[in-house]
């Protein structure tokens, strides 16, 4: 019976059949053309962020950090990522934990909301900060205006449009990694006498570590370069509001190209570092 199987599948199946069954013109077609779309959409774009910003040698490039606007932009743009990474950060594990971990009326709606983020524009998502905390004619504007706190067009402005902005990333790395966990080891360990605490630091955390500082990643790299809301409620002056994206857009308009691509350099090599950081995570979760 076994030599009658293999004659068989040795008649139905040829020794030389390939397990690829498109023509060898064809493998090379698509993969010259996916060559010719990451060389000219992203590999010389990148390049030539980095010849423009060191076209007129180091020394330009140097002084470009030497400008007060400039280094205000980039304290800017670190404070709103140190205050927004941390606030997303803990809103993301706590709704993807209520999410996964529990029942109770309303899930499909905190899920929803946690959604929003990307489906509204993030210019309309600065416009609608702008309706809310505008001090003339916003809704609560002239109330904290009474109070001394100026919200548009100032540092809470911007945080909250970038918060709003962020918001989901970190949800949305977490809830499909703890929905196909499970429950099983939580239970196993509030059974064995463990409080929700406990159950949360020793079980929970340590199987989302990786999924977790992906997201962190994700939402740093979006909040250190969000330009749509923030353009909107910062108002963009220079050396008090302007964040690295807007004081870029600021320099190039002024034709001042060096140090325009200077800083689009940080920022370019922020999202090589998160490419990076992303292949490493996936290698230890896959690990």
């Amino acid at each position: 019976m076994p030599s009658i199987i293999s004659r068989f599948r040795t008649d139905k199946v040829p020794k030389t059949q390939s397990a690829i069954s498109e023509p060898r013109w064809m493998r090379y077609t698509l993969m010259g053309l996916a060559a010719g779309f990451l060389l000219f959409f992203l590999l010389i774009p990148l390049f030539s962020v980095f010849f423009e910003a060191f076209r007129r040698g180091i020394p330009a490039f140097i002084a470009t950090f030497e400008d007060e606007n400039a280094l205000a932009a980039i304290r800017l743009t670190l404070t709103v990522a140190l205050i927004c990474v941390p606030v997303t950060t803990v809103f993301g594990l706590a709704a993807a934990w209520a999410i996964t971990k529990f029942s109770f009326r309303g899930k499909s709606l905190l899920t929803t909301v946690i959604d929003l983020p990307f489906a509204v524009s993030p210019v309309i998502a600065g416009l609608i900060f702008v309706l809310i905390f505008s001090g003339t004619h916003g809704w609560l504007g002239p109330w904290f205006e009474s109070q001394g706190i100026r919200v548009i067009f100032a540092l809470p402005g911007i945080v909250l449009a970038t918060m709003f902005i962020t918001l989901p990333f970190v949800a949305r790395e977490l809830i499909p990694l703890m929905q196909s966990q499970g429950r099983d080891e939580e239970y196993a360990a509030l059974t064995l006498g463990a409080s929700g605490w406990r159950t949360f630091l020793r079980v929970t955390l340590p199987n989302v570590k990786w999924g977790l500082f992906y997201g962190l990643i994700l939402c740093n790299a979006r909040a250190m370069g969000e330009f749509g809301a923030v353009a909107v409620v910062s108002g963009n002056i220079k050396g008090m509001t302007s964040t690295m994206p807007l004081y870029i857009e600021t320099l190039y308009f002024e034709y001042a190209t060096v140090p325009a691509f200077a800083l689009s350099s940080i920022l370019t090599l922020l999202a090589l570092l998160t490419l990076v950081l992303k292949n490493i995570i996936e290698w230890k979760a896959g690990g």
